[in-house]
């Protein structure tokens, strides 16, 4: 009976033949250049990247491993090597607002070369300025001017003296100012002697001290005006003299950079302020250190006002720029504005100013990872602002620093920048589902898949892909064998015959420890006994907790059957994860069926140990039992079902068919072939349904075996959807080979029970009665039974009630 549903060695693996190479290492073959099975997420990146208009950023999910961020660098460099260098920016001093520095867009290549151009220039300044200034010829028309306008404040001040003298008054200069006193042959006249004079004398020389005093005071006013036009002659003549000199050298700069209008404006304004501050290069500069005055000076030096800051350069760029920000901080994404301490107080100015990776990337590409991005405070919104305005600001975030702060808010930079995402599907549906504006940003979605078909092309495209691996890394060539060893973990970890894993990380991990053992050897390439090795050297790393569990299985104290039949008890097979190692292990389900009206008791789900998917699969047993068994009469009985010394939760539906098979077995009488355990999910039709974890949950139930000891009855039952992804270790496929271990195939629930109890499921009849000698003719008679017995207990009770 059993027969058609097992499975042969064939069926259980598909084995990659070395012949399918024609090389004896793969250092004889060209390594990959290309993308293996990413079709779809490659052509969407290269339209992402090829669309210019607005919104059409890049969105990059799929599952970890695939190799998402090094193939997008892959694709994005190639693209931006065949755009143009975009230009360069600098920052300047706003000689109008110091605390709003502008921005300066400069050709690829000349921002440092700028800098470089005006320290030179300020530091000849300072040589050339004061030599002009202290030159004979600038002397001597200095004393000119100085001469021209001291003769005319002396003849202003001798018109005056002579009125006093005229009136007899000689004028005296104070601390406070002037004094007129009256005079006599003797001298200045004593306040005696002013007093013995006649009223009318005295009067006269008051009246005269007055008039003199009022046109000195005049004469005072003319002077300090002569001296204001003398100091504007001696400016006039200070900056004509720097003009020139500064003319000539910024001319050499203008001719240098003649064709970058942004350099040019700033150069006018350099000479304009140069000219009109040209003290600064007079006067010793002050030392911060000694004049606390000195703070407020930029740097404790004026002259740094004239530097520039090149905050990006493009000079060592072949092609626009791509970027990699592994970590988006506001600062480290937009920029920063630097700060420095003195005396308690926080001092900046535009040359602290540094750039972000948005403006490194501006004019090419920035590649930056979704889940880094949401965690850090600020960034998502003000990248959002940017990307709509096409504006960056370099600004400083709110922060509570306790210290008196300068600010600046430089002057935004135009941004033409396409931002590549890259992330997982959680992150991806969270933004599209509530973020309004980020489908409107991020127009291009780029989806890789985690697996790629199976086929002649690409087992050869996984052979250069060894080969590029290898030469990368440096690593010994490998073998047609050891390449087959490679194709044969991929198609395991993706667990599917017909496909082969795209979860590159996990691939070159393995080429790698393959490339250890091979060396460990002393081997000159890599073989598949090496692969081999380096994969079973991995699981043995990680699966202590593993061996434990199936010490316990050896020891009873899971209590597990792997020979004899029991009734209403069934095996089950789960899949535990515990860090990157998954393995299998099986749980004991039993179903106890009785007289009432509760229905399938789970007791999983009244401890509270059982999740939504699992209550689920047991709603769906009961669904399945009212289908097949009331149709003539409603079920009237209880049925209790629970995974035995399951202490934590459980969840999942992948067990349904299996608590399915044991209450069959509990109201059927019939006992379970306790050497095959079962797996698969059902539903209400009785159709078997596909589950994960296929492979771990085979192994893990043979391991089992294998320690109590293999009867060459033993065997797992798993759902026919599932025969495709059937690649077992070598160890099961040879046990089955020799007879040692089964493994059926079932389609439904009646194919499995007969499997599992020996015994026909039984096909209904016209009038709904199953078979006698079935299993479900003799469910339907238990069922029966419960129904008569129920009704002849309630005319029992309903007489004694009369």
């Amino acid at each position: 009976m059993t027969t058609q549903y097992e499975l042969q060695p064939e069926d259980l693996c598909c084995l990659c033949d070395p012949s399918n190479f024609d090389f004896a290492t793969t250092a004889e073959i060209e390594p990959l250049e290309r993308v293996i099975g990413q079709e779809r997420a490659v052509r969407a990146i290269q339209f992402g990247l090829e669309m210019n208009s607005a919104g059409y950023h890049i969105f990059v999910t799929g599952p970890e491993g695939t190799g998402k961020t090094t193939i997008v660098r892959d694709i994005v460099e190639k693209h931006a090597g065949n755009l143009p260098i975009p230009d360069g920016w600098c920052m300047v001093n706003n000689f109008q607002d110091e605390y709003r520095p502008k921005a300066i867009r400069v050709t690829p290549g000349q921002a440092i070369r700028f800098a470089k151009s005006m320290k030179r220039l300020i530091d000849d300044l300072k040589i050339r300025l004061p030599k002009e200034l202290d030159d004979e010829s600038f002397r001597e028309k200095l004393s000119d001017v100085q001469k021209k306008f001291g003769q005319k404040k002396r003849a202003l001040m001798e018109t005056v003296d002579n009125l006093a003298k005229e009136k007899e008054l000689v004028i005296n200069k104070t601390s406070t100012g002037f004094q007129t006193i009256p005079v006599t042959a003797e001298g200045p006249m004593s306040s005696e002697t002013f007093k013995g004079l006649p009223k009318v004398k005295q009067e006269e020389i008051e009246t005269n001290m007055r008039g003199v005093q009022a046109e000195m005071e005049n004469t005072v006013r003319e002077v300090a005006r002569v001296h204001q036009t003398q100091q504007r002659a001696i400016r006039e003549l200070t900056e004509q003299t720097a003009l020139f000199v500064v003319k000539n050298r910024i001319e050499l700069l203008r001719e240098a950079y003649g064709d970058q209008p942004g350099i040019l404006a700033y150069l006018d304004s350099v000479q304009e302020d140069i000219v009109e501050n040209v003290e600064q290069f007079l006067a010793p500069q002050k030392d911060p250190g000694k004049d606390p005055e000195a703070v407020f000076q930029m740097k404790g030096d004026v002259l740094q006002r004239y530097s520039v800051n090149a905050l990006v350069d493009r000079s060592q760029n072949k092609g626009a720029p791509v970027v990699f920000e592994p970590n988006p901080t506001y600062q480290n994404l937009f920029g920063l504005i630097e700060k420095k301490t003195f005396m308690g107080t926080v001092l900046t100015d535009f040359t602290l100013i540094q750039a972000g990776s948005l403006l490194h990337a501006n004019g090419g590409f920035l590649i930056v990872e979704v889940e880094a991005v949401l965690a850090n405070p600020f960034v998502w919104e003000a990248l959002k602002r940017a990307l709509q305005n096409k504006m960056l600001f370099i600004e400083d975030v709110g922060t509570q620093s306790g210290f008196g702060t300068a600010t600046l808010r430089p002057e935004p930079i135009p941004l033409d920048v396409k931002i590549i995402l890259i992330g997982g599907y959680e992150p991806f549906q969270i933004l599209q589902n509530y973020d309004s504006k980020f489908n409107k940003i991020f127009k291009v979605r780029a989806d890789f898949d985690y697996e790629a078909p199976l086929t002649d092309k690409t087992i050869q495209l996984y052979a250069q892909f060894v080969a590029r691996v290898c030469r990368e890394e440096s690593l010994l060539p490998f073998t047609p064998k050891g390449v087959t060893g490679v194709i044969e973990y991929g198609e395991k970890t993706i667990a599917n015959k017909q496909k082969l894993s795209l979860r590159f990380g996990a691939i070159v991990s393995i080429i790698k420890e393959a490339d250890y053992w091979a060396r460990k050897e002393e081997s000159d390439r890599v073989s598949g006994d090496h692969v081999a090795k380096a994969v079973e050297e991995y699981r043995f790393r990680y699966n202590l907790y593993e061996e434990k569990i199936h010490e316990s299985y050896a020891d009873d104290i899971i209590m597990i059957d792997v020979a004899g039949s029991v009734t209403g008890q069934v095996n089950a097979l789960a899949v535990y994860q515990m860090g990157e190692i998954a393995f299998g292990r099986p749980s004991r389900i039993t179903a106890e069926a009785y007289m009432g009206k509760a229905g399938v008791i789970n007791i999983e789900r009244e401890a509270k140990l059982s999740g939504k998917t699992h209550d689920k699969g047991v709603l769906i047993l009961s669904g399945y039992l009212g289908r097949t068994f009331a149709q003539k009469h409603p079920l009237s009985l209880s049925v209790s079902i629970t995974f035995e010394q399951n202490y934590g939760g459980i969840d999942g539906d992948s067990a349904s068919s299996t608590e399915l098979y044991a209450v069959l077995s509990a109201l059927s009488d019939i006992p379970v072939r306790q050497g095959i355990a079962v797996t698969g999910s059902v539903n209400q039709k009785g159709i078997i349904q596909a589950i994960g974890g296929v492979n771990h949950k085979i192994e893990g139930f043979f391991e089992v075996c294998k320690a109590k000891g293999l009867t060459g009855k033993q065997g797992v039952m798993i759902p026919t959807s599932n025969v495709k992804n059937l690649i077992l270790k070598k160890e099961v496929l040879d046990a089955v080979a020799e007879g040692k271990f089964h493994i059926y195939q079932v389609a439904s629930i009646e194919e499995g029970i007969e499997i599992l109890t020996g015994v026909p499921a039984g096909k209904v009849d016209e009038k709904g009665n199953y078979p006698d000698g079935t299993v479900y003719g003799k469910v339907q008679t238990k069922l029966e039974q419960y129904v008569k017995q129920t009704q002849q207990l309630k005319k029992m009770q309903d007489s004694e009630n009369l």
